[in-house]
């Protein structure tokens, strides 16, 4: 059932999107904000006004409240996470998020005062999630949300497990998989269609020394629950099985003649599902398989990895499908969420879904026949020299929009702030391999004066990552905020007596550049309006200072920079919120000069991109920010923290 937003509504609905156009006039309007990105199609979208450019300059700090609440543990006082990415919902009149104590709790929306908190627990500490789901049928009001391997239904107002849902309110995600999966949790946020609850998976895929470089992985398969009991209903094959479709596309281990269907993993969805309620159709953005940046052992294009899938929401089956990545090698998996709305394009109204990349491409289809918008021609990539390496000699590029961000490697890309880091930038870009995007990794020689390994560009932290995108669904404007971020990568021969992949493991590092600074020009993060009714980039614009304070630069009066942090949109009726991101996690790359993230809180101008506003807050934006309206009075939250504190919500108001 659609989880409904409250108040004083006058509008239209968009689509069948749970998208609704309030008038925000009346004083004691309350306005929800029911699912982790708004609403099921992920438009980070309300159409609260009471915060605009002639006001948005008296905003103040009206609350703040831990992310852990209450945080005793064994009877020590717990510290919460420093980089939490926790986003709450408001919904029935209480905030709720997940904490970083493997706890859910309600907070009071006008005071953030503690309503209930399921925890904390003595047990073993749970890994934190983004989001939880919110649902309701009559007087049932519940929160959905998963807890390290448990998927849990709890009373909305109490906190209490729902006794009906699987055993004693929870089901055990571990169960029912193809294959053993005792470390599994999911850190984003799961949605509800038609009564269904979605669920992806976390499959760990950075290579150390306790996890080295294997062929094999737990399967990231995509599974649906029934919201009123937990049952399973149905299950995605991300890794198609035997005689499915896409099968073909998994070729046979040229060593042991295994085909690589059976025994490859990850293919999991790291981000959230977006989902449309009229069509009943979920969209689920899908990432590599194992390994990141070697496939040898598993040769063809490897549906569905790196793919958006569109399946019914009620089966599970596909109903179809898009791979940006044939054979990947570059962790270009899906980390953000597809977007929908409804666009006209030349006349054309179509139901529309937009997916950006960690690659900066904006991918836009119909979200009912999966048919591009706008042609993607499939174009010669380069050919990879590594033994065993069989790359697809094509990849698709979209024709429309335009790339939101520098892609491949060019001498032209180098800074040129002085002559002297001009220099040192060549000199170091000569240690690598570079070229255009889909440059392969190279298998490092390990002879002095060797080149180090292949510079990704964008690097395989974007890109448009895991704090994806945003839409206006009155304009069809998409915001985009991104970082042009690199690394590289290099391919060694595997001694570990555990690795299976018999030719190599792979080394990532974040690329450095001349004295500390990024090698390649700015911006280093952006904020992009991309205009989905004509596929052209309406304005883009660097987000915050970046590194203009280094030594080596600060005597040259720079523009801004950009900072290059993970951080997420809020869009308003005329205003876009964007943070700068932590400078902990994922948010911590790349590593140079002044870090990632920053402090600073800012409005644009939704037309032109202009900064109207900003607030240096107690911490960087490491969560994605929401809004809603109380009795009247809008509220915007943000969960902002640092690697010197913990990370909290905090709450901004007009004054009272």
């Amino acid at each position: 059932m659609r989880q409904p937003v409250r108040g004083v509504l006058v509008g239209m609905a968009i689509g069948g999107l749970a998208v609704t156009v309030a008038g925000v006039s009346a004083a004691a309007q309350t306005v929800e904000w029911p699912a982790y990105a708004a609403d099921q199609a992920g438009t980070k979208y309300l159409p609260l006004d009471q915060i605009n450019e002639d006001t948005v300059g008296d905003l103040e700090i009206v609350w703040r409240q831990p992310i852990i609440p209450d945080a005793i543990r064994n009877g020590v006082t717990t510290r919460g996470p420093v980089g939490s990415q926790t986003t709450p919902l408001m919904a029935g009149g209480l905030l709720y998020f997940s904490t970083g104590l493997g706890t859910i709790a309600a907070l009071e929306p006008t005071t953030g005062e503690v309503v209930w908190n399921t925890g904390p627990s003595d047990d073993e500490r749970v890994r934190q999630t983004r989001g939880v789901a919110y649902w309701i049928e009559g007087d049932e009001r519940r929160v959905v949300a998963t807890l390290g391997p448990k998927l849990v239904s709890l009373d909305a107002r109490t906190g209490e497990r729902d006794a009906g849902f699987g055993e004693a309110g929870e089901v055990d995600l571990r169960l029912g998989l193809l294959r053993p999966f005792p470390a599994f949790y999911w850190n984003a946020a799961p949605i509800i269609v038609r009564d269904v609850i979605i669920i992806g998976s976390f499959v760990q895929d950075i290579t150390t020394s306790q996890l080295p470089a294997s062929k094999e992985s737990p399967r990231g398969d995509v599974r649906g629950f029934d919201v009123r009991t937990g049952e399973q209903l149905w299950t995605f094959h991300t890794i198609p099985r035997e005689n499915e479709f896409g099968v073909e596309t998994w070729g046979a281990d040229p060593v042991d003649d295994r085909a690589s269907w059976e025994y490859s993993g990850n293919t999991n969805m790291w981000a959230h599902p977006t989902g449309d309620e009229e069509l009943g159709i979920a969209y689920l953005p899908l990432s590599t398989p194992t390994n990141d940046y070697y496939g040898g052992h598993r040769p063809g294009d490897n549906l569905f990895a790196e793919s958006l899938v569109a399946v019914d929401v009620e089966t599970g089956e596909r109903l179809w499908h898009f791979q940006a990545i044939h054979h990947g090698v570059w962790d270009y998996d899906f980390a953000s969420s597809a977007v929908l709305m409804d666009i006209t394009v030349d006349g054309r109204d179509i139901k529309a879904v937009a997916q950006p990349s960690k690659q900066a491409f904006t991918y836009v289809f119909d979200r009912v026949t999966g048919e591009p918008v706008w042609p993607i021609e499939e174009r010669p990539v380069p050919a990879s020299n590594v033994p065993g390496e069989r790359l697809s000699p094509t990849q698709p590029f979209p024709t429309k929009p335009p790339a939101f961000e520098l892609q491949g490697v060019s001498v032209d890309d180098l800074i040129d702030f002085t002559p002297e880091l001009r220099a040192e930038a060549v000199e170091m870009l000569d240690q690598y391999e570079w070229g255009p995007m889909f440059t392969a990794p190279i298998l490092v020689d390990p002879e002095p004066g060797a080149k180090k390994g292949t510079i990704f560009s964008p690097g395989t932290a974007g890109g448009a990552s895991w704090s994806g995108a945003g839409v206006d669904p009155e304009t069809g404007i998409l915001y985009v905020p991104s970082a042009y971020s690199q690394n590289v990568v290099s391919l060694v021969p595997s001694e570990h007596p555990r690795a299976d992949v018999r030719l190599v493991r792979e080394k990532y590092n974040p690329l450095q550049g001349p004295q500390g600074l990024p090698i390649f020009k700015p911006p280093y993060g952006r904020l992009t309006a991309i205009d989905l009714t004509r596929g052209d980039i309406a304005w883009q614009v660097p987000n915050g200072e970046g590194p203009r304070d280094h030594p080596a630069i600060r005597d040259l009066d720079l523009p801004w920079l950009g900072q290059p942090g993970r951080a997420s949109v809020l869009i308003t009726k005329s205003l876009v919120f964007l943070g700068e991101g932590g400078n902990t996690g994922v948010s911590a790359l790349p590593q140079w000069y002044g870090g990632p993230g920053g402090k600073m809180f800012r409005a644009y101008n939704k037309a032109t991109g202009e900064v109207v506003w900003e607030m240096e807050m107690p911490g960087g934006t490491s969560g994605a920010p929401m809004t809603y309206m109380v009795d009247g009075r809008q509220f915007i939250i943000a969960t902002v923290g640092w690697d010197d504190m913990a990370s909290e919500l905090v709450a901004l108001a007009l004054p009272d």
